[in-house]
């Protein structure tokens, strides 16, 4: 196995990955999470990809590598593989997720990662007399798949214009379809003028923030985990409008909502808590998670919402 893991690595170097400045430890488990995607065991003649339908999502990596490489990874830990072991790897286009071979949001739970074809058949001449001719084919065929990729990319953007004219673009998915949708049709209906303070994206988690306006309200600090989606602040009622789209992760939960409340306990606006869903067939789905004393908006029926016990809201307008 040490030895397989050594190979792969001199490989990542020829293909030009960036290894510099990473701990031996780091890239071990690069390595590693690279021959599970694979399903490698002890050689590279038994690599399978994406061709051959087989993606394992972050648990399953973690299982294989449990099994088969002796490690003692928590099923807790599938983050710090996406985040960290697998992003030279995509960017580099040899492993590729299943938003990529069909359209899928980039943060769907559901998705899988495969080896790329083209960087299996590198694999399987590692060592023999076609390596060279191989890996010039290789990485000419990299500098395809990387332009095709970002062509598609740059097709799937979702443009989001802010209340202030300012357009951004988000990256492709349900997800961020729904959030272009919590800003040009939920705030204009029931915002009082809200100007949007932070928005994430699925592949940058501050596209933007407009730190000035957060400071002065008192917001906690951006870097925190507990960040919704969106946040917005209407100067004329002073509310703090914090919305959560959900598409495949839980709505505004009872705990959630006392995790927002104790970071935001300094913050000198009134709080409106939303979670925003795309049709109801979604809200179904999540209702019994959803928080007293909150709101729910869904995109397919944007002038009205649901009010959980809303007091508070129902004041407002009266």
């Amino acid at each position: 196995m040490p030895g397989l893991i050594s190979s792969l690595l001199d490989v990542f170097r020829e293909i030009g990955i960036p290894l510099a400045g990473k701990t031996d430890r780091r890239l071990e488990r690069m390595a590693e999470v690279c021959l599970a995607v694979g399903g490698i065991r002890t050689a590279f003649s038994e690599a399978v990809s994406a061709e051959d339908g087989i993606f394992l999502k972050t648990r399953d990596i973690i299982a294989f590598m449990n099994r088969h490489y002796g490690e003692h990874i928590s099923p807790g830990s599938y983050d710090d593989i996406r985040r960290k072991d697998l992003i030279l790897l995509v960017e580099a286009g040899i492993v590729l997720n299943s938003s990529a071979v069909g359209k899928q949001a980039t943060n769907n739970p559901t998705r899988g990662y495969a080896l790329s074809p083209h960087f299996v058949r590198l694999l399987k001449v590692h060592g023999c007399l076609d390596w060279d001719a191989e890996l010039n084919i290789f990485l000419s065929e990299s500098k395809q798949l990387r332009d095709e990729l970002e062509r598609k990319r740059a097709l799937e953007r979702v443009p989001v214009c802010l209340p202030s004219g300012e357009v951004l673009t988000l990256s492709g998915g349900e997800h961020n379809e729904l959030q272009k949708r919590i800003i040009e049709s939920f705030l204009p209906y029931f915002g009082f003028g809200a100007q949007v303070l932070y928005v994430g994206d699925t592949t940058d988690k501050f596209l933007f923030r407009a730190d000035e306006t957060l400071n002065r309200i008192g917001f906690f600090a951006l870097e925190h985990d507990e960040l919704p989606d969106v946040v917005a602040y209407s100067k004329e009622k002073n509310l703090l409008y914090l919305v959560e789209a959900v598409h495949s992760t839980g709505p505004m939960d009872e705990i959630r909502v006392r995790k927002l409340k104790r970071q935001l306990v300094e913050c000198r606006a009134n709080m409106v808590f939303v979670t925003a869903f795309l049709t109801k067939k979604d809200f179904r789905r999540w209702v019994a998670e959803i928080a007293w004393e909150t709101e729910v908006w869904i995109a397919d029926s944007p002038e009205h919402l649901i009010h959980f016990n809303g007091y508070k809201f129902l004041e407002i307008h009266k």
